[in-house]
Protein backbone atom coordinates (compact mmCIF):
# COMPACT_ATOMS: atom_id res chain seq x y z
CA UNK A 1 0.00 0.00 0.00
CA UNK A 2 1.24 3.56 -0.40
CA UNK A 3 3.19 5.29 2.16
CA UNK A 4 0.09 7.35 4.33
CA UNK A 5 0.36 10.97 4.18
CA UNK A 6 -1.05 13.71 6.02
CA UNK A 7 -4.12 15.85 5.90
CA UNK A 8 -5.46 18.64 7.85
CA UNK A 9 -2.00 18.78 9.80
CA UNK A 10 -3.26 16.68 11.79
CA UNK A 11 -3.47 12.35 10.75
CA UNK A 12 -2.61 10.24 8.73
CA UNK A 13 -4.26 7.51 6.28
CA UNK A 14 -3.42 4.60 4.66
CA UNK A 15 -5.95 5.47 1.84
CA UNK A 16 -5.85 4.53 -1.71
CA UNK A 17 -7.45 4.59 -5.29
CA UNK A 18 -8.99 1.54 -6.45
CA UNK A 19 -9.62 3.34 -9.86
CA UNK A 20 -6.26 4.13 -10.30
CA UNK A 21 -4.63 0.66 -9.97
CA UNK A 22 -4.63 0.00 -13.90
CA UNK A 23 -2.57 3.01 -14.29
CA UNK A 24 0.39 1.26 -12.35
CA UNK A 25 1.34 -2.21 -13.10
CA UNK A 26 2.86 -1.90 -9.83
CA UNK A 27 -0.25 -1.66 -8.09
CA UNK A 28 -2.13 -3.61 -9.72
CA UNK A 29 0.05 -6.32 -8.87
CA UNK A 30 0.08 -4.98 -5.03
CA UNK A 31 -4.10 -5.43 -5.56
CA UNK A 32 -3.80 -8.62 -6.46
CA UNK A 33 -1.49 -10.08 -3.96
CA UNK A 34 -4.37 -8.38 -1.16
CA UNK A 35 -6.55 -10.17 -2.58
CA UNK A 36 -5.04 -12.68 -2.43
CA UNK A 37 -3.90 -12.45 1.04
CA UNK A 38 -7.70 -12.10 2.09
CA UNK A 39 -7.09 -8.47 3.64
CA UNK A 40 -10.36 -6.23 4.01
CA UNK A 41 -9.82 -3.45 3.23
CA UNK A 42 -12.32 -0.54 5.13
CA UNK A 43 -13.64 2.46 3.56
CA UNK A 44 -11.67 5.42 4.15
CA UNK A 45 -12.84 8.56 6.06
CA UNK A 46 -14.40 11.50 4.24
CA UNK A 47 -11.74 14.15 4.77
CA UNK A 48 -9.84 12.54 1.84
CA UNK A 49 -12.31 11.86 -0.56
CA UNK A 50 -14.38 14.82 -0.11
CA UNK A 51 -12.76 17.78 1.66
CA UNK A 52 -10.67 19.48 -1.02
CA UNK A 53 -8.58 21.37 1.60
CA UNK A 54 -6.97 17.25 2.54
CA UNK A 55 -3.71 16.99 1.39
CA UNK A 56 -4.45 13.44 0.37
CA UNK A 57 -7.78 14.88 -1.33
CA UNK A 58 -8.82 12.61 -4.26
CA UNK A 59 -12.53 12.29 -5.48
CA UNK A 60 -12.34 8.77 -7.06
CA UNK A 61 -10.98 7.07 -3.92
CA UNK A 62 -14.63 5.57 -3.24
CA UNK A 63 -16.46 2.49 -3.57
CA UNK A 64 -18.87 2.27 -6.23
CA UNK A 65 -21.58 3.29 -3.58
CA UNK A 66 -19.86 6.65 -3.07
CA UNK A 67 -18.44 5.57 0.36
CA UNK A 68 -14.86 6.27 1.30
CA UNK A 69 -12.15 2.91 1.14
CA UNK A 70 -10.05 3.12 3.89
CA UNK A 71 -7.35 0.93 6.02
CA UNK A 72 -8.95 0.17 9.43
CA UNK A 73 -5.94 1.93 11.49
CA UNK A 74 -5.24 5.58 11.79
CA UNK A 75 -2.14 7.06 12.89
CA UNK A 76 -2.88 10.13 14.68
CA UNK A 77 -0.18 13.39 14.20
CA UNK A 78 -0.42 16.53 15.87
CA UNK A 79 0.97 19.53 14.79
CA UNK A 80 -0.40 22.17 16.47
CA UNK A 81 -4.07 22.06 14.95
CA UNK A 82 -5.23 19.62 17.60
CA UNK A 83 -7.49 16.91 16.63
CA UNK A 84 -10.13 19.14 16.17
CA UNK A 85 -13.89 18.92 16.59
CA UNK A 86 -14.25 14.80 15.21
CA UNK A 87 -16.00 11.49 16.25
CA UNK A 88 -12.77 8.74 16.64
CA UNK A 89 -15.05 5.07 15.53
CA UNK A 90 -14.67 1.71 17.03
CA UNK A 91 -14.29 0.23 13.34
CA UNK A 92 -10.70 1.57 13.63
CA UNK A 93 -7.33 1.39 15.88
CA UNK A 94 -6.26 5.14 16.51
CA UNK A 95 -2.44 5.27 16.73
CA UNK A 96 -1.21 8.18 18.24
CA UNK A 97 2.14 9.62 17.02
CA UNK A 98 3.58 11.69 19.92
CA UNK A 99 1.23 14.43 21.87
CA UNK A 100 -2.11 15.03 20.45
CA UNK A 101 -4.45 17.61 22.32
CA UNK A 102 -8.02 18.68 21.76
CA UNK A 103 -7.54 22.10 21.42
CA UNK A 104 -9.46 24.87 23.28
CA UNK A 105 -12.82 25.08 21.45
CA UNK A 106 -12.47 21.15 20.08
CA UNK A 107 -14.38 18.24 21.07
CA UNK A 108 -13.02 14.73 20.53
CA UNK A 109 -15.97 12.42 21.03
CA UNK A 110 -15.08 8.45 21.03
CA UNK A 111 -17.52 5.39 20.30
CA UNK A 112 -17.87 2.73 22.83
CA UNK A 113 -15.50 -0.39 21.80
CA UNK A 114 -12.72 2.14 20.70
CA UNK A 115 -8.86 1.30 20.72
CA UNK A 116 -6.28 3.99 21.15
CA UNK A 117 -2.61 2.87 20.99
CA UNK A 118 0.26 4.65 21.38
CA UNK A 119 3.60 5.09 19.61
CA UNK A 120 6.58 4.32 22.05
CA UNK A 121 8.75 6.90 22.77
CA UNK A 122 10.50 9.17 25.33
CA UNK A 123 11.32 12.52 26.10
CA UNK A 124 9.56 14.79 23.16
CA UNK A 125 8.92 11.72 21.03
CA UNK A 126 6.45 10.38 24.05
CA UNK A 127 3.09 9.56 22.83
CA UNK A 128 -0.11 10.65 24.97
CA UNK A 129 -3.98 12.28 24.68
CA UNK A 130 -3.96 15.61 26.14
CA UNK A 131 -7.38 17.42 26.18
CA UNK A 132 -6.22 21.07 26.95
CA UNK A 133 -8.27 23.53 28.59
CA UNK A 134 -11.42 24.71 26.92
CA UNK A 135 -11.71 21.12 25.23
CA UNK A 136 -13.62 18.60 25.54
CA UNK A 137 -13.60 14.63 25.43
CA UNK A 138 -16.49 12.76 25.40
CA UNK A 139 -15.54 9.05 25.80
CA UNK A 140 -18.56 7.07 26.91
CA UNK A 141 -17.40 3.01 27.01
CA UNK A 142 -19.48 0.55 28.66
CA UNK A 143 -19.14 -2.46 30.72
CA UNK A 144 -19.69 -4.68 27.73
CA UNK A 145 -17.76 -1.61 24.86
CA UNK A 146 -14.84 0.04 26.97
CA UNK A 147 -12.62 2.17 25.43
CA UNK A 148 -9.39 1.14 25.67
CA UNK A 149 -5.72 3.23 25.59
CA UNK A 150 -2.76 1.03 25.18
CA UNK A 151 0.73 0.62 23.52
CA UNK A 152 1.08 0.07 19.94
CA UNK A 153 1.97 -3.69 20.63
CA UNK A 154 -0.62 -4.40 22.60
CA UNK A 155 -3.17 -6.87 20.91
CA UNK A 156 -5.66 -6.41 23.04
CA UNK A 157 -7.20 -9.80 21.75
CA UNK A 158 -4.85 -11.71 23.53
CA UNK A 159 -4.77 -10.79 27.09
CA UNK A 160 -1.12 -12.09 27.77
CA UNK A 161 0.66 -10.96 25.03
CA UNK A 162 2.64 -8.07 26.86
CA UNK A 163 4.29 -9.50 29.80
CA UNK A 164 3.30 -8.73 33.43
CA UNK A 165 6.52 -6.67 34.18
CA UNK A 166 5.64 -3.97 31.16
CA UNK A 167 5.04 -0.37 31.86
CA UNK A 168 6.12 2.67 30.33
CA UNK A 169 5.20 1.54 26.83
CA UNK A 170 3.62 4.92 25.69
CA UNK A 171 2.13 7.97 27.89
CA UNK A 172 -1.14 8.72 29.20
CA UNK A 173 -4.41 10.68 29.07
CA UNK A 174 -4.10 14.00 30.48
CA UNK A 175 -6.55 16.12 31.32
CA UNK A 176 -6.59 20.01 31.52
CA UNK A 177 -9.21 22.40 33.26
CA UNK A 178 -9.75 25.63 34.34
CA UNK A 179 -11.07 25.33 38.01
CA UNK A 180 -9.00 26.70 40.96
CA UNK A 181 -4.86 25.85 42.03
CA UNK A 182 -3.70 26.70 45.47
CA UNK A 183 -0.45 28.10 43.71
CA UNK A 184 0.77 31.53 42.70
CA UNK A 185 0.21 31.90 40.33
CA UNK A 186 -3.19 30.52 39.56
CA UNK A 187 -1.84 28.63 36.09
CA UNK A 188 0.62 26.05 35.85
CA UNK A 189 2.22 23.43 32.91
CA UNK A 190 1.60 20.23 33.84
CA UNK A 191 3.41 17.32 34.85
CA UNK A 192 4.35 15.09 32.19
CA UNK A 193 4.88 17.60 29.32
CA UNK A 194 7.42 19.96 28.04
CA UNK A 195 7.01 23.14 29.82
CA UNK A 196 7.47 25.00 26.61
CA UNK A 197 3.71 23.62 25.66
CA UNK A 198 1.46 26.33 25.57
CA UNK A 199 -1.50 24.19 25.52
CA UNK A 200 0.05 22.25 28.68
CA UNK A 201 -1.16 24.63 30.49
CA UNK A 202 -3.88 24.16 33.94
CA UNK A 203 -5.78 26.27 36.29
CA UNK A 204 -8.12 29.20 36.11
CA UNK A 205 -11.64 30.30 38.70
CA UNK A 206 -14.20 28.24 37.02
CA UNK A 207 -14.64 25.37 40.01
CA UNK A 208 -17.26 23.96 37.77
CA UNK A 209 -15.62 23.90 34.56
CA UNK A 210 -16.55 20.89 32.14
CA UNK A 211 -14.02 19.33 30.12
CA UNK A 212 -16.65 15.67 28.99
CA UNK A 213 -17.37 12.80 30.08
CA UNK A 214 -15.12 9.57 30.96
CA UNK A 215 -16.89 6.11 31.63
CA UNK A 216 -15.70 2.93 31.08
CA UNK A 217 -11.62 3.34 30.11
CA UNK A 218 -8.61 1.32 30.16
CA UNK A 219 -5.66 2.61 30.83
CA UNK A 220 -3.01 0.23 30.13
CA UNK A 221 1.04 0.00 30.14
CA UNK A 222 1.68 3.59 29.86
CA UNK A 223 3.75 6.46 31.92
CA UNK A 224 6.24 7.40 28.95
CA UNK A 225 9.33 9.22 30.61
CA UNK A 226 9.75 12.44 28.99
CA UNK A 227 13.07 13.61 31.78
CA UNK A 228 14.85 13.15 34.75
CA UNK A 229 11.92 11.79 37.50
CA UNK A 230 8.84 13.22 35.13
CA UNK A 231 6.85 10.16 33.96
CA UNK A 232 3.48 10.17 32.36
CA UNK A 233 0.71 9.37 34.90
CA UNK A 234 -1.70 7.24 34.29
CA UNK A 235 -4.75 9.45 34.14
CA UNK A 236 -3.48 12.99 35.08
CA UNK A 237 -6.47 15.80 35.73
CA UNK A 238 -5.00 19.06 35.83
CA UNK A 239 -7.58 21.90 37.35
CA UNK A 240 -10.67 19.84 36.27
CA UNK A 241 -13.38 20.89 37.48
CA UNK A 242 -16.77 19.42 38.92
CA UNK A 243 -18.40 19.66 35.66
CA UNK A 244 -16.68 17.02 33.92
CA UNK A 245 -17.64 13.05 34.52
CA UNK A 246 -15.30 10.55 35.92
CA UNK A 247 -16.83 6.93 36.12
CA UNK A 248 -15.04 3.28 36.02
CA UNK A 249 -11.80 3.92 34.67
CA UNK A 250 -8.63 1.85 35.13
CA UNK A 251 -4.99 2.34 35.09
CA UNK A 252 -2.96 -0.83 34.78
CA UNK A 253 0.87 -1.43 34.78
CA UNK A 254 1.83 2.25 34.49
CA UNK A 255 4.86 2.85 34.74
CA UNK A 256 4.00 6.35 37.20
CA UNK A 257 1.19 7.00 39.51
CA UNK A 258 -2.15 5.06 38.85
CA UNK A 259 -3.89 9.07 38.62
CA UNK A 260 -3.14 12.19 39.96
CA UNK A 261 -5.10 15.68 40.83
CA UNK A 262 -3.53 19.14 40.41
CA UNK A 263 -6.09 21.01 42.13
CA UNK A 264 -9.47 21.30 40.71
CA UNK A 265 -13.22 20.13 41.58
CA UNK A 266 -13.54 17.00 39.96
CA UNK A 267 -15.23 14.24 41.31
CA UNK A 268 -15.41 10.33 40.64
CA UNK A 269 -16.64 7.06 41.18
CA UNK A 270 -15.48 3.86 40.29
CA UNK A 271 -11.75 4.39 40.03
CA UNK A 272 -8.74 1.23 39.88
CA UNK A 273 -4.97 1.63 40.12
CA UNK A 274 -3.56 -1.84 39.30
CA UNK A 275 0.17 -2.77 39.54
CA UNK A 276 1.01 0.97 39.41
CA UNK A 277 4.75 1.45 39.68
CA UNK A 278 4.77 4.41 41.83
CA UNK A 279 1.45 5.90 43.95
CA UNK A 280 -1.84 4.61 43.22
CA UNK A 281 -3.50 7.69 43.84
CA UNK A 282 -1.97 11.13 44.38
CA UNK A 283 -3.20 14.90 44.93
CA UNK A 284 -1.85 18.41 45.40
CA UNK A 285 -2.37 21.35 44.59
CA UNK A 286 -5.97 22.49 46.43
CA UNK A 287 -7.38 18.67 45.01
CA UNK A 288 -11.12 19.29 46.76
CA UNK A 289 -13.12 16.61 44.40
CA UNK A 290 -15.12 13.86 46.23
CA UNK A 291 -14.29 9.97 45.19
CA UNK A 292 -16.20 6.79 45.95
CA UNK A 293 -15.39 3.38 45.26
CA UNK A 294 -11.79 3.52 44.41
CA UNK A 295 -9.75 0.18 44.20
CA UNK A 296 -5.96 0.27 44.33
CA UNK A 297 -3.58 -3.31 44.28
CA UNK A 298 -0.16 -3.23 44.02
CA UNK A 299 2.36 -5.36 42.55
CA UNK A 300 4.43 -7.11 45.55
CA UNK A 301 7.95 -6.22 43.62
CA UNK A 302 6.83 -2.54 42.82
CA UNK A 303 5.08 0.65 43.95
CA UNK A 304 4.99 3.14 45.79
CA UNK A 305 2.53 4.56 48.67
CA UNK A 306 -1.31 3.88 47.55
CA UNK A 307 -2.17 7.61 48.59
CA UNK A 308 0.61 10.29 48.36
CA UNK A 309 -1.34 13.22 49.19
CA UNK A 310 0.36 16.28 49.23
CA UNK A 311 -1.36 20.16 49.74
CA UNK A 312 0.82 22.82 48.01
CA UNK A 313 3.87 23.31 46.13
CA UNK A 314 4.21 26.71 45.82
CA UNK A 315 2.99 28.47 48.32
CA UNK A 316 2.62 25.43 50.95
CA UNK A 317 0.33 27.13 52.65
CA UNK A 318 -1.77 28.16 49.66
CA UNK A 319 -5.48 28.19 49.66
CA UNK A 320 -7.36 26.29 49.16
CA UNK A 321 -6.43 23.19 51.21
CA UNK A 322 -6.42 19.83 49.85
CA UNK A 323 -9.64 18.63 51.25
CA UNK A 324 -11.26 15.72 48.86
CA UNK A 325 -13.80 13.35 50.80
CA UNK A 326 -13.39 9.53 49.67
CA UNK A 327 -15.32 6.84 50.89
CA UNK A 328 -15.69 2.82 50.20
CA UNK A 329 -11.64 2.66 48.91
CA UNK A 330 -10.12 -0.73 49.20
CA UNK A 331 -6.37 -0.21 48.99
CA UNK A 332 -4.32 -3.84 48.70
CA UNK A 333 -0.50 -3.25 49.65
CA UNK A 334 2.78 -4.77 48.66
CA UNK A 335 3.02 -6.69 51.69
CA UNK A 336 4.69 -5.98 55.22
CA UNK A 337 8.38 -6.23 54.35
CA UNK A 338 8.25 -3.81 50.98
CA UNK A 339 8.81 -0.61 52.55
CA UNK A 340 5.52 1.16 51.35
CA UNK A 341 2.99 3.46 53.01
CA UNK A 342 -0.86 3.00 53.03
CA UNK A 343 -0.51 6.56 52.72
CA UNK A 344 1.75 10.30 53.20
CA UNK A 345 -0.28 12.94 54.30
CA UNK A 346 1.75 15.91 54.07
CA UNK A 347 2.36 19.62 52.74
CA UNK A 348 -0.68 21.39 54.59
CA UNK A 349 -2.59 18.51 53.03
CA UNK A 350 -5.82 17.71 54.39
CA UNK A 351 -8.78 15.15 53.55
CA UNK A 352 -11.59 12.50 54.85
CA UNK A 353 -11.76 8.36 54.40
CA UNK A 354 -14.91 6.84 54.92
CA UNK A 355 -16.43 2.96 55.09
CA UNK A 356 -12.68 2.27 53.68
CA UNK A 357 -10.50 -1.25 53.65
CA UNK A 358 -6.41 -0.53 54.16
CA UNK A 359 -4.49 -4.23 54.46
CA UNK A 360 -1.25 -5.62 53.90
CA UNK A 361 1.27 -2.90 53.76
CA UNK A 362 4.47 -2.51 55.70
CA UNK A 363 3.66 1.17 57.24
CA UNK A 364 0.28 2.87 57.99
CA UNK A 365 -0.44 6.33 57.29
CA UNK A 366 2.09 9.09 57.80
CA UNK A 367 1.12 12.67 58.86
CA UNK A 368 3.70 15.27 58.55
CA UNK A 369 5.08 17.84 61.25
CA UNK A 370 7.00 20.43 60.51
CA UNK A 371 8.54 23.01 62.85
CA UNK A 372 6.12 25.71 61.25
CA UNK A 373 2.53 26.22 59.99
CA UNK A 374 3.22 24.24 56.41
CA UNK A 375 2.31 20.66 57.89
CA UNK A 376 -0.57 18.36 57.36
CA UNK A 377 -0.23 18.37 61.53
CA UNK A 378 -1.98 21.71 61.50
CA UNK A 379 -4.51 20.46 59.25
CA UNK A 380 -5.24 17.80 61.56
CA UNK A 381 -5.55 20.31 64.55
CA UNK A 382 -8.39 22.05 62.22
CA UNK A 383 -10.32 18.73 61.64
CA UNK A 384 -9.81 18.91 58.28
CA UNK A 385 -8.19 15.00 58.24
CA UNK A 386 -10.71 12.65 59.07
CA UNK A 387 -10.53 8.79 59.05
CA UNK A 388 -13.94 7.45 60.26
CA UNK A 389 -15.91 3.78 59.94
CA UNK A 390 -12.51 2.50 58.23
CA UNK A 391 -11.41 -0.97 58.49
CA UNK A 392 -7.61 -2.02 58.99
CA UNK A 393 -5.62 -5.27 58.93
CA UNK A 394 -2.11 -6.33 58.29
CA UNK A 395 -0.45 -3.20 58.24
CA UNK A 396 2.92 -3.77 59.97
CA UNK A 397 3.05 -7.45 60.45
CA UNK A 398 0.70 -10.69 59.83
CA UNK A 399 -2.50 -9.43 61.92
CA UNK A 400 -0.47 -7.24 64.23
CA UNK A 401 -2.50 -4.28 63.30
CA UNK A 402 -2.95 -1.61 66.07
CA UNK A 403 -3.72 1.85 65.77
CA UNK A 404 -0.15 2.49 66.46
CA UNK A 405 0.68 0.67 63.48
CA UNK A 406 -1.39 2.72 61.16
CA UNK A 407 -1.74 6.24 62.50
CA UNK A 408 1.82 8.10 63.35
CA UNK A 409 3.87 11.01 62.88
CA UNK A 410 6.13 12.08 60.04
CA UNK A 411 8.74 14.00 61.62
CA UNK A 412 10.00 15.91 58.20
CA UNK A 413 11.79 18.40 60.44
CA UNK A 414 15.00 18.15 62.37
CA UNK A 415 14.51 20.85 64.62
CA UNK A 416 10.87 19.93 66.16
CA UNK A 417 11.59 17.92 69.65
CA UNK A 418 10.74 14.23 70.28
CA UNK A 419 8.59 15.53 72.93
CA UNK A 420 6.04 17.35 70.10
CA UNK A 421 6.65 14.29 68.24
CA UNK A 422 5.34 12.06 70.88
CA UNK A 423 2.44 14.42 72.22
CA UNK A 424 1.51 14.40 68.04
CA UNK A 425 1.55 10.60 68.27
CA UNK A 426 -1.37 10.45 70.74
CA UNK A 427 -3.22 13.20 69.71
CA UNK A 428 -3.93 11.37 66.17
CA UNK A 429 -4.19 7.78 67.89
CA UNK A 430 -6.76 8.64 70.25
CA UNK A 431 -8.92 10.44 67.56
CA UNK A 432 -8.67 7.87 64.83
CA UNK A 433 -8.71 4.90 67.41
CA UNK A 434 -11.88 4.75 68.62
CA UNK A 435 -13.06 5.76 64.98
CA UNK A 436 -11.75 2.91 63.49
CA UNK A 437 -11.67 -0.97 63.36
CA UNK A 438 -8.25 -2.74 63.89
CA UNK A 439 -6.69 -6.59 63.99
CA UNK A 440 -9.12 -8.22 62.59
CA UNK A 441 -9.60 -10.67 58.99
CA UNK A 442 -11.44 -8.46 56.84
CA UNK A 443 -12.15 -11.35 54.55
CA UNK A 444 -9.80 -10.40 51.43
CA UNK A 445 -7.37 -12.43 50.52
CA UNK A 446 -3.72 -11.40 48.19
CA UNK A 447 -1.15 -13.17 46.92
CA UNK A 448 0.55 -11.40 44.26
CA UNK A 449 -1.65 -12.03 41.57
CA UNK A 450 -5.14 -12.53 42.61
CA UNK A 451 -7.56 -10.22 44.82
CA UNK A 452 -10.40 -11.29 46.19
CA UNK A 453 -12.06 -8.24 46.77
CA UNK A 454 -15.71 -9.02 48.59
CA UNK A 455 -15.48 -8.18 52.25
CA UNK A 456 -16.98 -9.85 54.14
CA UNK A 457 -18.06 -10.47 58.35
CA UNK A 458 -16.32 -6.95 60.37
CA UNK A 459 -15.65 -5.69 57.22
CA UNK A 460 -19.04 -6.09 55.38
CA UNK A 461 -20.74 -3.37 57.23
CA UNK A 462 -20.14 -0.07 57.48
CA UNK A 463 -22.48 2.88 58.89
CA UNK A 464 -21.06 6.35 58.35
CA UNK A 465 -21.19 8.15 55.30
CA UNK A 466 -19.34 11.55 54.52
CA UNK A 467 -22.23 14.48 55.18
CA UNK A 468 -22.26 14.90 51.25
CA UNK A 469 -25.28 14.31 49.05
CA UNK A 470 -23.67 13.49 46.39
CA UNK A 471 -22.28 10.16 47.67
CA UNK A 472 -23.64 7.03 47.21
CA UNK A 473 -25.56 5.55 50.61
CA UNK A 474 -24.09 1.79 51.08
CA UNK A 475 -23.89 0.04 54.06
CA UNK A 476 -20.65 -1.68 53.49
CA UNK A 477 -17.01 -0.97 53.65
CA UNK A 478 -14.41 -0.68 50.61
CA UNK A 479 -14.66 -0.62 46.97
CA UNK A 480 -17.13 -4.28 46.37
CA UNK A 481 -20.24 -4.71 47.31
CA UNK A 482 -20.78 -8.15 48.43
CA UNK A 483 -22.04 -8.96 44.54
CA UNK A 484 -21.03 -6.14 43.02
CA UNK A 485 -17.28 -6.81 40.95
CA UNK A 486 -17.78 -3.62 39.36
CA UNK A 487 -14.64 -4.59 37.30
CA UNK A 488 -15.49 -7.73 36.28
CA UNK A 489 -15.65 -8.62 32.32
CA UNK A 490 -14.31 -5.29 31.06
CA UNK A 491 -10.85 -4.58 32.65
CA UNK A 492 -7.62 -5.84 31.61
CA UNK A 493 -7.56 -6.78 35.44
CA UNK A 494 -10.73 -9.19 35.08
CA UNK A 495 -9.06 -10.19 31.44
CA UNK A 496 -5.75 -11.41 32.83
CA UNK A 497 -7.58 -13.11 35.88
CA UNK A 498 -6.41 -10.91 38.86
CA UNK A 499 -9.63 -10.63 40.16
Amino acid sequence: MPSPKAYNSTRTENCFNPKNFMKSLKLHILLLAVLAGGLFLQGCRSEGCTDVNAVNYDPDAKNDDGSCIFDSNETIVDNGNGTGTTTWTKDKTYILDGFVFVNDGQTLTIEAGTVIKGKPGTGAAASALIVARGGRIIAEGTASEPIIFTAEEDDVTNPNDIPATERGLWGGLIILGDATLNTNPGEQAIEGLPTSEARGLYGGTDDADDSGILRYISVRYGGSNIGADNEINGVTFGGVGSGTVVEHIEVFNNKDDGFEWFGGTVNSRWLAAINCGDDSYDYDQGFTGNGQFWFALQDPTIGGDLGEHDGGTSPENGTPFAKPVISNATYIGRGVSAGSDIMTIRDNAGGEYYNSIFVNQEDGIDIELLSGPDDAYNQFTQNNIIFSDNFFYNIGGSGATTVDACFKINAGDTIVSQADVDAANTAIRAAFGSSNTFDSDPGVTYNGSTAVVTPTGAAASGAQQPSVIWFDQVTYRGAFGPSDNWLQGWSAASEQGIL
